[in-house]
């Protein structure tokens, strides 16, 4: 390089300019941020949010229909024979209330499945007791841990579990780089295991934020963290810098809010309730749901979406893997000529000798290959 060359990459406007384009990327963590957590929870409306009416008379039947037409879309209300019925819905995640009229009304909640979604449902019925003048009583099918009272704190052992995981990418794919993919693999596979190991303390002895399976919660932990941190070193190979913005997007923007640990689909814009059906946060989150509290019902659903990402995850670490190798080949072909090149440059030592500025002339093309 130039002493010109220096000079302008080490003056005051180069400098600023190396600034300016690295801030770029906090900007636009700024604006991605913006837009996912306001457009995800800034106006939480409920939407073909399923609740029952228990009875089977005509009564139950106009008072069904009547929720249904005045919440204009926001509810979908169903009658059920029984309160055995409505109870089994609500262990299954089928609906999120039940509601028993007569002259000591009732509804019942399940609110380890969404607290939100079970305040919602109770400021519904209680007008509804209220237009008929009577107290409404509430029982909670499926209440949390006495650790974790509103039902929230799995969402914040998710976003601990996250953070660890993709700031463990960044140490790797940063202070790693020199290392082969196959040794900052093992990496990734390590620090999940400390990850989802930190987070099972988190749950169990330090906050009590559940009461029983902490084994499996580990274990879900783990594979959730694990996908996050494969996938993260592999996009490290392709896209370098910009890999802390892409992990963010994946596992922050879209995956705290899609999750279900707030806000449930049911009160979310729609983008983030389709996300929930697949992201890797819900299938944490739903997953420590069930296993926990709703005796394994749809769990297998749920550990298949953290495997599938723990798949990707290995997918996208081969792949870099193979465009490594590629790279590798090249740089070596490249220095090899580079190398063959200088050698045919130099003198032979059975050539007669050459002038000075013939050698010189000769070592700057050498320098210059």
């Amino acid at each position: 390089m130039s002493a010109g060359t220096s000079a302008a990459a080490g003056s005051p406007a180069g400098a600023l300019r190396h600034v300016l384009s690295h801030l770029v990327t906090p900007l636009l963590m700024c604006v991605g941020m913006g837009l996912a957590y306001l457009g995800a929870f800034h106006a939480p409306q409920p939407h073909d949010l399923r609740v029952d009416v228990v009875g089977s008379g005509a009564s139950a039947q106009v008072l069904a229909q009547s929720l249904q037409d005045e919440g204009d879309g926001a509810l979908s209300v169903r009658t059920v024979p029984d309160r055995a019925t409505a109870a089994e819905h609500l262990r299954t995640q089928a609906s999120y209330g039940a509601y028993l009229p007569g002259e000591a009304p009732e509804l019942l909640v399940a609110s380890a499945s969404s607290d939100t979604s079970a305040t919602a449902v109770e400021k519904v019925f209680t007008r509804v007791a209220a237009a008929q003048g009577a107290p409404l009583k509430v029982t909670d099918t499926a209440p949390t841990a006495d650790g974790d009272p509103t039902g929230q704190g799995i969402f914040f052992l998710l976003v601990a579990v996250s953070i660890g995981s993709y700031a463990s990418v960044a140490v790797i794919g940063g202070a790693g780089a020199v290392l082969r993919l196959r040794v900052r693999a093992a990496l990734a596979l390590g620090a999940s295991l400390v990850v989802s190991g930190i987070g099972a303390l988190f749950a169990g002895p330090l906050f009590g934020l559940v009461d029983q399976g902490l084994a499996g919660l580990w274990a879900m932990a783990w594979l959730y963290s694990a996908g996050i941190l494969l996938i993260g070193v592999g996009l490290h190979t392709f896209l370098k810098r910009w890999t802390t913005l892409g992990v963010m997007v994946l596992f922050v923007m879209l995956n705290f809010t899609s999750s279900g640990g707030i806000f449930r689909p049911e009160l979310q814009p729609g983008f983030f309730g389709a996300l929930h059906s697949f992201w890797n946060g819900a299938g944490f989150v739903e997953g420590v749901r069930s296993h926990v509290y709703f005796g394994g019902h749809a769990l297998g659903g749920h550990v298949l979406v953290l495997a599938l990402w723990f798949a990707a995850g290995l997918a996208v670490t081969g792949l870099a893997g193979l465009a490594e190798r590629k790279r590798g080949t090249a740089a070596t072909m490249a220095s090899a000529a580079g190398a063959g090149a200088a050698a045919s440059a130099a003198p032979s030592a059975s050539s007669p000798a050459v002038s000075s500025a013939d050698e010189e002339e000769e070592m700057e093309e050498a320098v210059a290959v």
